[in-house]
C-alpha cells in the first residue's frame, strides 16, 4: 500500500505538475482513500482477528489469574483461620494438661505425706511396743533377781535354808505391792 502511494506520488511529480504538498490533487485523494480502505480490508481479514483473539486471550488469562489470586487469597485466609483455631485448641489442651499435672502432683504429694505420717506413726508404735516389752522383760528380770537376793539375804540372816518356792512367793508378793505404789 505504501508502495502504491509512493508510486502515485512519483507519477504526479514526474508529470511535471510541480505541485507542492499543500496543493489539492483529487486523483491523489482518491488513490489515498482507495489505498487506505484496501489496507483496512487486508488488516481486517488478516491481522484484525489474530489481534482481537490475542487481546481476548490476554483478557481471559488476566481474569483467570485474578480469579485464581482471589481463590488463593480466600484459601490462605481459610487456612489462617484454621491455624488460629488449632492454635487456640492446642493452647487450651496444654492448659488442661498442665492443670491435670498440677492436680496429680498435689495428690501425689498428699499421698506421700500421708504414707510418711503413717509410717512414722507405725515406727513410733513399734518402738513404743518394743520399749514396753523391754521394760516388762527388764522388770521381770529385776523381780526375779530381787527375789533371789531376798532369799539369799534371808538365808544368811536366818542361817538356815528356807524353802525357796515359799520365799519366792513372799518376795514376789511384796515386789508387786512395791511396783503398784
Amino acid at each position: 500500500m505504501l508502495a502504491t502511494n509512493v508510486l502515485a506520488m512519483l507519477a504526479l511529480s514526474s508529470e511535471g505538475g510541480g505541485g507542492s504538498l499543500v496543493d489539492i490533487n483529487p486523483g491523489l485523494i482518491v488513490w489515498t482513500a482507495i489505498t487506505f480502505l484496501l489496507l483496512l480490508f487486508i488488516l481486517k481479514k488478516i491481522a484484525w482477528k489474530p489481534i482481537l483473539s490475542a487481546l481476548e486471550q490476554r483478557e481471559t488469562a488476566i481474569k483467570e489469574s485474578l480469579e485464581k489470586a482471589e481463590k488463593a487469597k480466600d484459601e490462605a485466609q481459610r487456612i489462617l483461620n484454621e491455624n488460629k483455631a488449632n492454635l487456640l485448641k492446642a493452647e487450651e489442651e496444654s492448659k488442661k494438661i498442665i492443670e491435670q499435672g498440677r492436680i496429680y502432683a498435689e495428690k501425689l504429694k498428699d499421698q506421700v505425706l500421708k504414707e510418711s505420717k503413717e509410717q512414722a506413726q507405725k515406727l513410733i508404735q513399734d518402738a513404743s511396743a518394743e520399749i514396753e516389752r523391754k521394760k516388762e522383760a527388764a522388770f521381770s528380770e529385776l523381780k526375779s533377781h530381787i527375789a533371789d537376793l531376798v532369799i539369799e539375804t534371808t538365808e544368811k540372816v536366818l542361817g538356815e535354808t528356807v524353802d525357796k518356792s515359799v520365799h519366792k512367793k513372799i518376795a514376789d508378793k511384796y515386789i508387786n505391792e512395791i511396783a503398784k505404789n
